[in-house]
């Protein structure tokens, strides 16, 4: 008799976990799935946002991989993640070297890391309206301060130059993300075996010497994972440059508008759904491409 019964309790027991996650699993379909299903079959459309779409087959693709201001688009963004993840992974690698050193021996990593990654935790929203209004050109304080001190002649329109300002969206956007580079360099540190540092303080080698025999290698790993999510996050660039520089134009001169910016616009300005789907999976495809070579030229640099 047991051996009836227990085959019948594990049966009851499955159902009741499909109920509990029955709730995920259709939030789940509903809200990402099924999206990314209807985007892709709009993208084959003439969908203006109402009425009935008509097929257009590959049309919008081809207007896309047409599109000069699409290409500069996608430009422009290549550009600001360019410096962005320069700067942030340079200035994760020069702290990771601090706080991993032994010979420096720095003491509260916990408090560090709480105030690196702070600026990852501050609303989008609220980082754009900041830097806008200490980097306004007539009553900013940055322009104030650099006046005031001598350094500058007169005040320098940040966000009005097609060479600044995607310099200053890429070094904003660098600041929100290095806390949360530095914690995962720091992490995959914290994972090497100390032998290895302490073998090498031993043989007298340099910081810099460890630093690139030692702890790069051992944090490709981590690297890879930190570069590719940098480039997916990158590529989709949107909250920063759209709050400060002119909704999605991107001023000046266009010099700030990313694809999205570019989608956003004929997605929600436009009212051309379809074309606006065609451009978020031809985004999706490069992204898709540059994480594959990406991925093949860091394993490749592995061996």
């Amino acid at each position: 008799m047991d051996k009836k019964i227990k085959p019948q309790k594990k049966k009851d027991l499955n159902r009741t976990a499909y109920f509990f996650i029955l709730p995920f699993v259709i939030t789940f379909l509903v809200f990402s799935v099924y999206p990314v299903v209807r985007t892709l079959y709009l993208s084959f459309t003439d969908y203006k946002g109402f009425g009935v779409p008509d097929l257009t087959w590959l049309d919008n693709y081809a207007r896309v991989f047409k599109d000069k201001f699409f290409w500069r688009a996608l430009f422009n963004t290549v550009r600001i993640w360019g410096v962005n993840i320069v700067l942030q992974l340079g200035l994760a690698f020069l702290l990771t070297i601090v706080f991993s050193d032994i010979k420096y021996k720095v003491r509260g990593l916990s408090i560090y890391r709480a105030l690196f990654y702070l600026p990852n935790l501050i609303a989008a929203t609220s980082v754009a309206f900041l830097f806008k209004t200490l980097l306004d050109w007539k009553y900013g304080t940055v322009n104030q301060m650099l006046v005031g001190s001598g350094l500058m002649n007169s005040a320098t329109n940040w966000l009005g130059s097609t060479v600044t300002a995607p310099l200053v969206v890429a070094v904003i956007s660098a600041w929100m993300w290095f806390g949360n580079s530095f914690i995962m360099l720091m992490a995959g540190v914290q994972g090497i075996n100390k032998d290895y540092f302490e073998a090498a303080a031993i043989d007298g080698a340099g910081r810099w010497k460890v630093f690139a025999k030692i702890t790069v290698p051992l944090l490709k790993p981590i690297l890879l994972y930190v570069t590719i999510t940098s480039l997916i996050g990158g590529l989709q660039m949107f909250d920063i440059p759209f709050l400060m520089c002119g909704g999605t134009i991107g001023n000046p001169s266009g010099s700030t508008q990313t694809v999205v910016m570019y989608l956003y616009k004929f997605g929600f300005e436009t009212n051309q759904v379809g074309f606006a789907s065609a451009i978020a999976y031809a985004l999706f495809m490069i992204i898709l491409v540059l994480s594959v070579l990406q991925f093949k030229w860091m394993n490749k640099k592995e061996k």
